[in-house]
Order: C-alpha cells, then structure tokens, then sequence
C-alpha cells in the first residue's frame, strides 16, 4: 500500500498544484485507513498464530485387543510393573485395596484397607540401584502407604496435605494429582514435596486431573467426569495431546459401571492399557494423530 502511495505521489509532481493537493489528502486519507487495517491485523495474526501453536495436538484412539477385567473393582490406578504383570488399586470405603493382575484377569498379593481409608492412584517407582517401592494414595485422609513392590505388603504410612487422586513415578520423582489442575511434585523415597506445576490447556487452565501415567518426558491424565486424556509436558505443564475417547469404548458403558479411571503404559511399545470403574473390560489401545 505505501508503495503505490509513494509512486502515485511521484507522478503528481507533473500535474497541477491542485490536482497534486488532492492527490496527497486522498494519498492520506487511504494511508491513514490502511495502517489501522495493517495494525489491527498484526496485532491480531501474532496473537492468533500463538494461541494456535499452543493448541494441544488432536489424538485418537485404535482399540488393538480387549482384555477381560474385574468389574467389581473401582479401579483407582492401573500401571504395568511387568510383562504380563499389572499393578492396581481401587477405591471406595470397605472396598479398596491393592493388588496385582495378569492382563488375562488372574489376582495375587491382594491387601485390602481399613474401611476408613477410600483407595485412590499407585505407582511403582525404581530407584537407580533398581530397587522398587509401591505407593498407594487414599482420597480425603491425608495419607500414603508405602509398599514392598514384591509383596505388597504395607511399610510405612506418611502424611500429605489436600486430597490423593493420582500418581505415577517418572524413575527420578513421583507425580501427583489432587483433582485440581495442578501437579505436585514428590520425592520417592520421603514423600515430601518438591515443586508443582499448573497444567493448562491452550493457555487456559484445567481441572480434575485423575489417574496418572508417566511415560518419558510425558505425563499422560484422565480428566474425571469426561471421555478425554491428556498428554502433558511436566517441565511447563502445558497439555500438548488430547485424546477423546468418546464412542470408542461403548460395551464398557453398561449399566452401573462408572467413568473412564485408569492409564497404563506398556513399556517398550507405543500401547495403552485402558479401563475404568467397575469395567469389566481392559482395552489395549494405541494413540495417533485424529
């Protein structure tokens, strides 16, 4: 635009006083609306282009096998500890408890809690001498009971404040979630906390982040109350995949059954184990680009 305002400009020198007069005003007055346009849209364009590169990536699920699962259990937390082997915890007052699976449905080393505690998220976290602990996180009682990996067997029982919803080990800290959008960094061997994060998504901040999976430098969360996941970077909280499960698991939705609860990375593969409360279903899954 300014070029051709320049060169308009130019030529009018060659015509009479009032004629070039009328050229510059109009030059002007055409300038003048030309920038407003050109600033409005290069405040916009940076700002829109931003808000699209934080817009996390759109994923879809393929079920690749089902599995038969334990519709009796509430499941709280679901991680695989082995091949074949699954680490699982459950919830709800006189009915949670820790236990582990193989994915064909078969229990051993099952622990019930006193039915005081409501049993929320497990990890099983292996320090770098390759020794493994198991903790187990319970609701509103402010507690954590850590576990022989082996066995199961309780060792000890340490205090934390808010509630316990999920956790996940990422080999070097434990992260949890507390069904706000924040995620709470802990160390293993102590418990104690070491920093948080605040998850959001396209730069907006989220809520009831539940059970938790580590994978990488990932950490993926079902959200309570929805069909969806998210992928999480943990050093920035930023949510950069959503997986909206909606449809793609519909014989789990029978009567009774509850929401989508639990995650579960199959080492060495790009496979999901998917489940959820009182399903009678594991869904072995993959994640790709919708």
């Amino acid at each position: 635009m300014e070029a051709m305002t320049i060169a308009a400009f130019a030529r009018s020198a060659r015509r009479p006083v009032r004629l070039m007069i009328g050229a510059v005003l109009a030059a002007g007055l055409l300038t003048g609306c030309g920038s407003a346009d050109d600033e409005a849209t290069q405040a916009a364009g940076p700002a829109t282009a931003a808000e699209d590169a934080r817009q996390p990536e759109q994923l879809k699920a393929t079920v690749i096998a089902e599995h038969p699962w334990d519709a009796t259990s509430f499941t709280q937390g679901v991680e695989v500890v082995d091949e074949g082997k699954l680490l699982v915890g459950t919830g709800r007052n006189g009915e949670s408890r820790i236990y582990h699976s193989t994915i064909d449905g078969e229990q051993s080393d099952s622990h019930d809690l006193d039915r005081r505690y409501f049993g929320e998220g497990v990890t099983r976290h292996v320090d770098k001498d390759g020794h493994a602990t198991v903790w187990q996180l319970t609701w509103k009682e402010n507690t954590a009971f850590r576990r022989d990996a082996d066995t199961l067997k309780e060792l000890d029982q340490v205090r934390y404040e808010g509630e316990g919803w999920g956790i996940c080990s990422t080999g070097e800290q434990l992260v949890m979630s507390d069904g706000s959008g924040t995620l709470t960094f802990r160390d293993p061997e102590s418990f104690a906390a070491t920093g948080s994060v605040d998850v959001t998504r396209g730069g907006e901040p989220t809520t009831m982040l539940n059970e938790l999976d580590c994978r990488g430098d990932e950490v993926w969360a079902n959200v309570w109350q929805s069909d969806e996941i998210y992928r999480i970077d943990p050093a920035t909280g930023e949510v950069t995949g959503v997986v909206d499960m909606t449809g793609l698991v519909p014989t789990a939705r029978q009567a009774g059954v509850d929401v989508l609860n639990g995650i579960a990375h199959v080492p060495g593969t790009d496979r999901f184990y998917l489940t959820g409360k009182l399903w009678d279903t594991m869904y072995e899954v993959t994640f790709e680009p919708a």
